[in-house]
C-alpha cells in the first residue's frame, strides 16, 4: 500500500470484522487459513478503492483469495419495506447497471474503472447504496482484476436482487 501512496498500518488490536469473519466461517469452519482484514478508507472515496486494489497486483502471493464482502444492494429501509414495483424496480436498475459495469466485455477497462469510480451516477445508485460502505468492496476486487468480471451470480435476499461477481486472477 505504502508504494502505491496508499497509507495503511497493522491493527493488531482490532478484531475481525463481520464481512471477514461471516464468509469465512461458512468457507473455513475449521478457522485453518491464515487472514488479513483490509479496512475500507474512512473517506469512502471510490479512486481511492480502485486505487487499493491496483495496488493488491503486487503482491506476490500463491492462492491468494480476496474476498470483497460487501453487498450490491444495501438499503436497510427498502429491505423492510414492502416489496412495491417502484422498489423492485429501482433495485432491478441499479444491478443490472452493476452486472452490466462489472461483466460486459464490450467496455474497454477505463470505461469500466470510471463507470465504478462514479458509481454514484447509476440509476437508482443512492437508493441502493444510501452509504457506500457495502459497495466499495467490489471496487477493490476489480481494481485487483483489471477485467471484467467472469461470473455473475443473482441472488434474492429478503425479497431483493443482489448480486455476486467472480474474478480470476493468474494462472
Amino acid at each position: 500500500m505504502e508504494q502505491a501512496g496508499i497509507s495503511a498500518r497493522l491493527d493488531g488490536q482490532r478484531g475481525f470484522d463481520h464481512g471477514l469473519f461471516v464468509p469465512l466461517k461458512l468457507m473455513y469452519p475449521k478457522a485453518d487459513i491464515p487472514c488479513v482484514q483490509l479496512s475500507l478508507v474512512n473517506s469512502l472515496d471510490a479512486f481511492t478503492h480502485l486505487a487499493i486494489g491496483r495496488a493488491l497486483q503486487a503482491l506476490e502471493v500463491d492462492d491468494l483469495l480476496v474476498i470483497g464482502s460487501g453487498f450490491s444492494f444495501h438499503n436497510m429501509h427498502a429491505f423492510f419495506a414492502a416489496n412495491t414495483p417502484d422498489i423492485l424496480a429501482r433495485n432491478q436498475a441499479f444491478e443490472d447497471w452493476l452486472e452490466e459495469t462489472c461483466s460486459n466485455v464490450q467496455i474497454k477497462e477505463s470505461e469500466r474503472a470510471e463507470r465504478l469510480a462514479h458509481w454514484d451516477r447509476a440509476p437508482y445508485a443512492r437508493f441502493c447504496h444510501p452509504r457506500e460502505e457495502h459497495l466499495l468492496p467490489i471496487h477493490v476486487c476489480y481494481g485487483l482484476a483489471g477485467k471484467p468480471s467472469e461470473t455473475h451470480i443473482a441472488a434474492r435476499i429478503l425479497g431483493k436482487t443482489s448480486g455476486m461477481f467472480y474474478w480470476r486472477v493468474g494462472s
